[in-house]
Order: structure tokens, then sequence, then C-alpha cells
């Protein structure tokens, strides 16, 4: 008979949902059953942007998260999971040490030499190589773009297979650009040199951001936006990104298939290869929520409201702040709700400290604050934002 999750779910488990667009969405609800049926089974999980209206993760004694994404906003402001803050970079040494799980639930695709991860490589994969027992649904409309070997067959047990597109990575819309997204990208898109090697994060202000540029660029992120595929239709991408997760509609994914761009993200949010000399220069393009006056950056929320969590922004933001001729750009609208996104004091701890902070930019210009003492640094936050923060 056909393996089952409901067979490989044990109690007093620890169980990783592989994450991304790509986290195995027709296995959620199954998995869900198995954890409340059996019991004390705990729950670990990455970044989910996609809904998940299957995943309930009030059936496990305990469920937990290293990254966030939409998805999770809810449950966490409820507290039905907790959300254990990690910079992206440090997830990969969380998962295979004290939250490593004992069965990871993944989606995979086959390759004529054997099995891969599905549309994003995260820090399942890790796992995977780590020996880490994989109950994989097996994707047959998920693209192949994992750059790396194939996945060890010990490892896997299959419990799925699909054609439906459903199996596939979710897609995720992203809304249009506002007016002052549109100002921020413009400002932003003059401080990207031709050949640099462009980072960015995810939402409307990001995909501004892409479309925005006008000199050929590569492409060195934790995310891939689909704005790339127009990047590439107007010849302004140089070869194929590096990137450990892919967000978007069925034609970023179609683009995406053969091109082998999915690292893990040991490796694309390895500070060291990020700002190597060797490296044509990073220019790290990450939004906020909120700023001080001393440059420091909040991107997890807004009070008591979870947002955003902290990703890979103080990863991206470091390796541009030290890569020789590389730059560290924040971009955030300069009022939000009609209050003044400049603050004395951020309502959430500090996501990104303010020495790897070197350019911000809103829709009303650029502060330059590379080479300023602090005092310098404050007057020029106050002069860009044309009032006294909050």
């Amino acid at each position: 008979m056909p393996v089952t999750l409901t067979d490989l779910v044990r109690p007093g488990m620890r169980v990783g949902l592989a994450d991304g667009c790509s986290s195995p969405r027709p296995l959620h609800a199954e998995l869900s059953r198995a954890a409340a049926a059996v019991g004390d089974v705990s729950l670990l999980l990455g970044w989910l942007p996609a809904p998940a209206p299957e995943l309930d993760p009030a059936a496990f004694a305990d469920a937990v998260t290293v990254a966030g994404g939409p998805t999770l906003r809810p449950w966490i402001d409820s507290g039905v999971v907790r959300f254990v803050p990690s910079r992206l970079s440090a997830v990969p040494s969380l998962v295979s040490g004290v939250l490593r799980p004992d069965l990871l639930v993944a989606t995979l695709v086959r390759d004529p030499d054997g099995y891969r991860m599905a549309g994003d490589a995260g820090w399942a994969r890790r796992l995977v190589e780590a020996g880490v027992p994989v109950a994989a649904l097996v994707s047959h409309t998920a693209p192949h773009a994992d750059s790396g070997p194939p996945l060890p067959d010990a490892a896997i047990t299959v419990v799925a297979e699909s054609d439906d597109p459903a199996a596939g990575p979710a897609e995720v819309s992203t809304p249009d650009p506002t007016p002052d997204d549109v100002a921020i990208a413009e400002h932003v898109a003059a401080l990207v040199p031709e050949g640099a090697r462009v980072q960015v994060g995810p939402g409307r202000l990001a995909a501004a951001m892409v479309s925005a540029l006008r000199a050929p660029v590569r492409i060195d992120s934790g995310l891939l936006p689909e704005p790339v595929v127009d990047l590439d239709a107007k010849g302004l991408l140089l070869d194929d990104p590096v990137c450990a997760y892919l967000i978007g509609s069925r034609r970023l994914y179609d683009w995406a298939d053969g091109r082998r761009l999915l690292h893990p993200v040991e490796v694309t949010h390895d500070v060291g290869r990020l700002s190597a000399a060797a490296l044509p220069p990073l220019v790290a393009l990450n939004a906020a929520l909120e700023i001080d006056v001393d440059g420091q950056v909040n991107v997890e929320g807004i009070g008591a409201r979870t947002t955003g969590l902290i990703g890979g922004h103080p990863d991206f933001a470091a390796a541009g702040a030290r890569c020789v001729g590389g730059l560290s750009v924040i971009a955030l609208a300069s009022r939000h709700r009609d209050r003044p996104t400049l603050v004395s004091r951020l309502s959430r701890p500090v996501t990104t400290a303010s020495h790897d902070v070197e350019v911000v930019v809103t829709e009303r210009g650029v502060a330059d604050l590379r080479g300023l003492d602090r005092p310098a640094r404050r007057a020029a936050l106050v002069e860009l934002w044309g009032c006294d923060p909050l």
C-alpha cells in the first residue's frame, strides 16, 4: 500500500514544513489531521507568502516560525505560532541544531538524475542533505530550477504525486505601485550602476524598484520577483539570477523552468560571498516600515501588529555596506497612514543597525549618509522628511 503522511507522523516529533511559494499545500490538511490524531507533534515553519487555508497550527502541540510571511501574521499576533527572531543567514544553523525536525514535508520535482527542490531551495535543502527524512509531494507542474545536486534518494518517501498546478508554486500577485512607489523607484534606479548585482525583497515597492531599473544588472537576491522577467525581456538582465525563492505568477515560474538559479539560504545570504571583492558590487535595495533619527530600521511590525519580520534584511544590508563599490539602500514612503515613518524611537526592536544603512530614499528624494557622523546623519534624515520625527 502507498505510504501516507499519517504513516510517518509520530508522537513527540517535530515536523518541518518546507516554505516559500512551493510549500506543499496539497499536504497541509493531511499533515494537520495527522498531527491532531497522533498528538504531541511540533511544527517548524519558515516563510509563507501565500494563503494556507488548510494548514491548522492549532493541531500541533507547538508551532514555531523562523521567518514569517503574510500567512503567519495573524497566527503570530494571536500567539498560535511563536516567532523566533533570526536573520535568514542563521536559519540553517537553527534548523540543523536546536530546531532540527525529525521529518520534513516538502515539494520536489523529479529530474532524469534524481529529485530536487521545487521552486524554492530556502533552508529545506540543507536538511535533506543532512539526512532528515522527507515526506515528498512530487509536482509535475513546478519549475525545475534547483541548482544543487540531486537529493539523496534514501531520505525521500513519496507520499503524493500530482499534475495539478495547485501542486506547483502558489501564484502571488503584487498590487500596482502607488505614485510614491514610482517616485521612490526612480530615485533608486539612479543609484544602481551598470553591471552591479542587485538584491530586492518582497512586495509592491520592491517590484517597482526592479521595474524602474534602466542599466543592465545582475540579480543576486534571496527572493526573485516577477518583474525580473520584464528585465530580461528588455535586455537588462546579465546572467541567470542567484536566489533562494521565487515569488510571482505562472509567468515567472515558466520563465524559471530549466534555469539553474535556486540556491540554498546558506549560499544566497552568505555575507562573505555577497561582499566578495571578486564579484561585481552589490547594491542592496531594502524597504522598511519605519526608521529612527539614528538610521536604525524596523521591518517587523508597527506596535502590536506584525507586518514583515526579519528575513534577510540585515544580511543584505550588511553585505551592501561592506562591499567595495556596493551600497546599502533603505527605501520607504515618508508617510504611512498620515504618520511620518521617521520616528524618534522605533515601535519594535531594531531589525537592521544604523551602521549598515548608507542611503535612505523616500518619494521626496535621497539622503546619502555615507561618511557622516551621527549628528550629520540625523540632520540629513530630518531634512529628507522635512519634519520633526514623532
